[in-house]
């Protein structure tokens, strides 16, 4: 066990694991649909863009359950809100195994959107209102790779399972895809160990009983949002970034693999869970260091190293090129996310501190949504998707770097209360 994890009481390390757990399976439900674009396609018989904009839709409505469940975790609390908040994205996931058109998965991802939407935020304010203010850079990157772990499990998920469930036919088509959307329903599980063994968030419970003896009402969401605009801006801007840093470099590689490389699903499991070992890797080192360089310096540093690995990911043909080139692009990206969650948590203020962080998340995912539709696109133009993934890290990295710039840094801010 890492040297941060023995430092932890126990109610603080029960807090952690549900966190990271619902971020991992948040992102395995999500992640689920990006393997099985090519078969649903192929089911339903229309483009792969056309399956895109389910991706498309998940990211734009993710901003609504943020605002949701992020305001009802501020004004009830962290732990029961993220409970039902995993119950309703689990249920949504395993509501897609029975779409019986391209049209019904397409609102279904819609409402897993909201769903999703706002594990992060809670999570996030759970977490980091209940850990120690020592090591937060390390727990933020291992927190942010939950991410990775949950793209790796879908990885392999689809690689052992896919096959197998392609023996098996629903109203005379293979149910390879609609098996794995069943799979997706276990995050359910979650809530009964959040249930038994996770507490309130200490910070929240303090703000909570210093507002009620006065009977002072709790800053509203909104108000929360509009009292702090420069900085919520400022945040937008930089997840839009974010976002499209991270989408725009995993969620049609598993296509690209197919599509332009003719991998098999065995191969292609294989290739992403070796580049999402190099994304947990990769978040835990720069999350870890921004606790020596600050956050600013260690999103900096990770975004610009990413553009020499362009041509090894994007532009490479042989398997074990593509394999390192994927794992060298993915440990730059999730190095730099793995400062997101300490760096938002930190300039976040208190009060709204489960809402201004993941509505500010999800506002960029917002904005960046249709990334996932403009390169199937693209890539469908010209007649493969490598040069689209490669441009779209110039582009992004860029952006990235020159946004980052003009944050402040906020390494060690005090977590401990919610109150104003």
């Amino acid at each position: 066990m890492p040297g941060p994890f023995r430092k932890l009481s126990s109610h603080q390390r029960h807090a952690f694991t549900a966190c990271f757990l619902g971020w991992t399976l948040d992102a395995f439900d999500y992640f689920i649909l990006v393997f099985c674009i090519s078969a649903i396609a192929s089911d339903f018989r229309v483009a792969r863009s056309q399956v895109a904009e389910a991706l498309f839709l998940t990211l734009a409505f993710r901003p609504v359950g943020a605002f949701l469940f992020g305001a009802l975790a501020d004004r009830f609390g962290r732990r029961p809100v993220l409970m039902v908040n995993i119950a309703c994205y689990s249920l949504l996931e395993m509501s897609c195994a029975f779409a019986g058109s391209m049209h019904t998965l397409l609102i279904l991802r819609a409402l897993f959107g909201i769903a999703m939407g706002g594990e992060w935020g809670v999570g996030a304010a759970l977490a980091f209102e209940t850990l120690p203010r020592e090591n937060r850079g390390f727990f933020s990157g291992l927190l942010q790779e939950g991410y990775a772990v949950g793209y790796l499990v879908a990885a392999a998920a689809y690689a052992l399972l896919f096959p197998w469930f392609q023996h098996f036919a629903w109203h005379g088509h293979a149910f390879g895809w609609r098996g794995m959307f069943l799979a997706g329903a276990a995050p359910a599980l979650l809530v009964f160990y959040i249930g038994g063994k996770v507490e309130e968030s200490p910070a929240w419970s303090l703000g909570h009983a210093q507002r009620m003896p006065a009977g002072a009402a709790p800053l509203s969401a909104w108000k929360g949002v509009l009292q702090y605009g420069g900085t919520f801006l400022f945040l937008v801007l930089l997840m839009t970034g974010f976002n499209a840093f991270s989408h725009g470099t995993q969620d049609l590689y598993p296509t690209f693999l197919q599509k332009d490389h003719g991998f098999s699903a065995q191969l292609t499991g294989l290739i992403a869970i070796i580049y999402n070992i190099g994304a947990l890797a990769g978040g835990l080192l720069f999350g870890t260091l921004s606790e020596r360089i600050g956050r600013k310096r260690a999103i900096l540093l990770a975004a610009a190293l990413s553009l020499p690995a362009i041509p090894l990911f994007a532009l490479s043909h042989s398997v074990a090129a593509l394999a390192c080139g994927a794992f060298l692009m993915q440990f730059m990206v999730q190095g730099a996310w793995g400062v997101v969650p300490a760096w938002l948590s930190e300039l976040s203020p208190g009060p709204v501190r489960a809402t201004f962080p993941g509505f500010a998340y999800q506002l960029g995912n917002l904005i960046a949504s249709k990334n996932d539709v403009l390169q199937a696109r693209a890539a469908e133009h010209i007649g493969g998707y490598g040069v689209v993934l490669g441009w779209t890290v110039v582009v992004v990295a860029v952006y990235l770097i020159v946004v980052t710039s003009f944050g402040r840094e906020s390494r060690g801010a005090i977590l401990t209360t919610t109150s104003g």
